[in-house]
Order: C-alpha cells, then structure tokens, then sequence
C-alpha cells in the first residue's frame, strides 16, 4: 500500500488556518506549492539517481516541510518516507515513491481546482 493511501490529498482546515479562510490567498498558496514542488521533482530524481543520500534527504525534508505546512498531507507523507529512504540510502525504493510522488502532486493539482 503506498506511503499516501491514508492521508488526504489536502488538509482544507490546515490550508484555511494558515490563510485565514482567504479563499484567494488558499488559491495562491496551493498553486505556489505545487510549482515549487515540481520544481524540487527532477532534483530529487537527480539526486536519488546518483546515489546522494544526503542531499535527496534535504531535498525531501525541504518539500516535505511545504507540504505539510500547507495541509498537503499524502504528498507529505511520500516526502517523508523518501527522506528516511534516503538517509538509509535505499534509492529503488525512493525511486519508487518518486513516482508515487508525481501521481500525489497531479491529486493535488486536481483537489486545488475546487478551491
């Protein structure tokens, strides 16, 4: 069962916390994270591909942070099981959750359009 399967797409009652039911600033907020987060994608992939356990785990922790700050909570959950699957430099498996990662943002992309 992937890392997300539990958690919601998105945390409405975080995401209105931290904008204080600005249903702009939520927009604004959500979109942001979600190119930032693809952003970190191909940096996250490069560096799992070439074995950096270190810098994969800062990345992940970087973009976990985000996600959860936000309410984002199955994409966080992914990052964060990526950032301990790199710290114990296991990269199949965080090549794997990479691509869990990329069907959590596109849910996320989908859930922020009902905003």
């Amino acid at each position: 069962m992937p890392e997300s399967a539990t958690q919601a797409v998105l945390d409405r009652r975080q995401l209105a916390n931290i904008t204080l039911d600005d249903e702009e600033l939520m927009r604004e907020i959500v979109a942001a994270l979600i190119e930032d987060t693809v952003r970190q994608l191909p940096l996250l992939d490069e560096a799992i591909h070439a074995g950096d356990g270190p810098r994969a785990a800062r990345l992940a922790h970087y973009s976990k942070g985000a996600c959860a700050n936000v309410g984002a909570q199955a994409a966080a959950a992914v990052l964060k099981n990526i950032e301990k699957k790199a710290a114990e430099n296991r990269f199949d498996e965080c090549s794997a959750s990479l691509g869990v990662l990329v069907l959590e943002v596109d849910r996320l992309r989908t859930e922020a359009v009902s905003i």
